[in-house]
């Protein structure tokens, strides 16, 4: 991962790690309040030797005894020879060795002096015993440096410092259990954002997509939580967002392969549910309201669900006209405003694969391809099944749908490498139900949906400048692309639902077939 991926899996993943911190802090704030507070209590005493004479090399030779025997001293601080006396003293009820686990003694580099450390809850007792292990430890080296024959120890331990009951708690220290709560916290939760974003090989943007294959997005689909209800959204509600989508899609199509721009196109995906069917129809409606003769051939012959999502008969259909019970003439259904043609799937067979993938379904299609502008298949997901990478290779290339949060990077990486092996072209993958923030939503939108007043005083404005036919039909002039022709026609596009009336597609569309 490189900086950037991290700065983005932070960004995604930001209220984790402020929560995991805020935990960690919460932590160590009930920590410190739950510790009990321990009291430090701190004596210091002076270790020097008696010599016979002043002169000064008897000085220098009592004070390097002293230094090296200081070492010793301030180990036996600990011993129970010096601290069984300062239980008895203070009459404490511990042993020599739990006192020894509160009770610690250093002694500075190069001098002769002892600190004496005492630790207890009680602020009092810790300064006592402080004070009491010092008074020991003289007593006890006296009478171990005293020679026998002598009638003093040359080796006296003086107080120089005497412990007083400290007032403020030396642990817990609550800056510090502070400090280490957040920095717990903050690398706990960079750390687990960092890991989660490794693990996590769900498909989600278009950089997720990149990462798979070199195939350019050529769309990207807002989720829509009434999409199931609403799955002809560029019927239902042209001017949403998720219908100019379509429309976006529509008009990105047009630019694939000037030269060689495919007439049949297949629509698959990887997996179920990531919308290859609604991407489909909604598709096919925008070619067809842009003026091009369409025919949306559905092709899932396992699930089949165009004619559901239309409202059209089902029962006889593609399977129909393969098995040579009828012809397409027969079958096919018009729907909308009659640039949109429905060959449904009819009954499903027990033989999908074969029956896409012979002769019948080749000729099937030079012969769509020659009455019609644009052939839309519908057919099944990628890796279920081969019936997609079958008719990818007898058509012009395919769409791939891809529906973020619905599938992983290995498998549209192994959905893309069946097209390969096939050797199908690929057209572009089209990203669905891909989630929109606020920043996706553009201000011409809301120019879209003005009220009808202020539309109607914009076209009266303008009648003057408009052509009697087009001021009557509401509609605006703009070129698409024609099989028939070759180069461009002028496509008449209804941009309301009264317009829609007055170019033969109502919004309230029958959903029974009609027969051509």
């Amino acid at each position: 991962m490189e900086l950037h991926d991290y700065l983005v899996a932070l960004r995604k993943r930001w209220v984790s790690v402020v929560l995991i911190t805020t935990l960690a802090l919460c932590g160590a704030v009930a920590a410190t309040f739950l510790t009990t507070p321990i009291y430090e209590a701190k004596s210091q005493v002076f270790v020097s030797v008696r010599t016979a004479g002043g002169s000064t090399s008897d000085l220098v030779q009592g004070s390097s005894f002293t230094q090296k025997q200081v070492k010793s001293y301030t180990d036996l601080v600990t011993s129970p020879r010096v601290l069984i006396p300062v239980i008895e003293h203070l009459d404490l009820a511990t042993t020599p060795d739990e006192l020894a686990k509160s009770v610690t003694s250093s002694s500075p580099l190069d001098t002769v002096l002892i600190n004496i450390t005492a630790s207890d809850p009680d602020p009092q007792v810790a300064a006592g015993v402080a004070n009491a292990v010092a008074g020991s430890l003289a007593t006890q080296v006296t009478l171990l440096e005293k020679p026998t024959d002598a009638a003093a120890s040359p080796v006296e331990i003086n107080t120089v410092r005497t412990a007083t009951s400290p007032t403020v708690p030396s642990s817990p220290n609550t800056a510090l259990n502070l400090a280490l709560g957040m920095l717990v916290g903050l690398t706990a939760g960079v750390g687990l954002a960092v890991l989660r974003e490794v693990l996590d090989t769900k498909v989600r943007t278009e950089a997720d997509v990149n990462q798979v294959t070199s195939t350019s997005v050529i769309a990207t689909i807002g989720y829509d939580d009434n999409a199931p209800d609403e799955p002809l959204i560029v019927q239902t509600s042209p001017q949403s967002h998720r219908a100019e989508s379509f429309r976006r899609l529509r008009t990105n199509l047009q630019f694939l392969d000037i030269a060689d721009r495919p007439q049949t196109i297949v629509v698959t995906s990887s997996l179920p549910g990531e919308g290859k069917s609604t991407t489909t129809v909604n598709l096919a409606i925008s070619l067809a309201d842009a003026g091009s003769r369409v025919i949306l051939v559905d092709a899932d012959l396992r699930r089949p669900s165009v004619a559901e999502y239309m409202g059209l008969e089902g029962e006889v259909g593609l399977t129909t006209v393969l098995i040579g019970h009828a012809s397409v003439q027969d079958v096919v259904q018009p729907w909308g405003n009659g640039n949109l043609h429905v060959l449904p799937s009819g009954q499903i067979p027990p033989n999908p694969s074969e029956l896409l993938g012979s002769r019948s379904m080749a000729n099937l299609l030079d012969e769509l391809a020659r009455a019609y502008d644009v052939v839309l298949i519908d057919t099944p997901p990628l890796l279920p099944v081969t019936d997609a990478a079958i008719l990818a290779k007898l058509t012009g290339g395919a769409l791939v749908v891809v529906g973020s949060e619905k599938l992983q990077r290995q498998q549209l990486a192994e959905a893309m490498g069946a097209l390969e092996t096939v050797n199908a072209r690929v057209l572009g993958v089209v990203l669905n139900r891909l989630a929109r923030t606020q920043g996706d939503t553009y201000a011409y939108y809301d120019y879209s949906s003005a009220p009808a007043e202020a539309m109607g005083r914009r076209q009266k404005r303008s009648s003057s400048a408009r052509l009697p036919q087009q001021r009557s039909a509401g509609t605006t002039s703009r070129r698409f692309p024609s099989r028939a022709e070759g180069d461009v026609a002028t496509e008449m596009v209804s941009t309301t639902s009264q317009q829609r009336a007055t170019a033969g597609a109502p919004d309230d569309v029958d959903p029974s077939p009609r027969r051509p």
